[in-house]
């Protein structure tokens, strides 16, 4: 039941009767769960300082709540970031997120003209990078993929499955 809940079904989207099939499975870089694991470590102390340290003089146990509400809230954007997941297939690239609404962006590999890698001081010393799509519709939930580990491996494999497929021109 964990599982259901923090993992997206990526294989529900899949057109398996067109002989689709997951190139690459992009998930979040380790770093967008720093924040959340601090506040968690905060939470923990509130809670054990407002229960076992100051419990006579704070009553109404206020740290406790302020640390249980901080604990809720790490585990919501711990899920929220572990459901973001971008999917390279051998015919379109797409996109899910979201914990409660799930949303869902797609787009043909013939539609992708740019891809755009921009890698931040500390991106390039931990291993991530942000990638942006330029396509020909404009808008879409694709156009720009934060916090990808191994941002220049993942845009080489999505330039070698378009070539593969066909859509760019022959190799010289």
């Amino acid at each position: 039941m964990l599982a259901r809940l923090t993992e997206p079904d990526v294989g529900r989207y899949l057109l398996r009767d067109e002989d689709e099939v997951v190139v690459d499975e992009v998930r979040r870089h380790w770093i967008v769960f720093v924040l959340p694991v601090v506040e968690l470590l905060v939470a923990v102390v509130l809670m054990f300082v407002g229960t076992f340290v100051i419990a006579p003089a704070d009553p109404g146990g206020w740290l406790v709540l302020v640390g249980l509400a901080l604990c809720l809230h790490s585990a919501w954007v711990t899920v929220r970031e572990r459901r973001e997941c971008f999917v390279v297939t051998n015919m379109r690239v797409f996109r899910l997120h979201g914990v409660l609404n799930t949303h869902r962006a797609t787009m043909p590999l013939s539609r992708i003209l740019d891809i755009t890698v921009d890698k931040p001081i500390t991106g390039r010393i931990l291993g991530y990078g942000h990638l942006t799509f330029e396509s020909a519709a404009q808008d879409q939930g694709l156009r720009e993929i934060k916090y990808v580990g191994r941002p220049d491996a993942r845009d080489l494999k999505i330039q070698r499955v378009v070539q593969v497929v066909g859509l760019r021109g022959p190799r010289r």
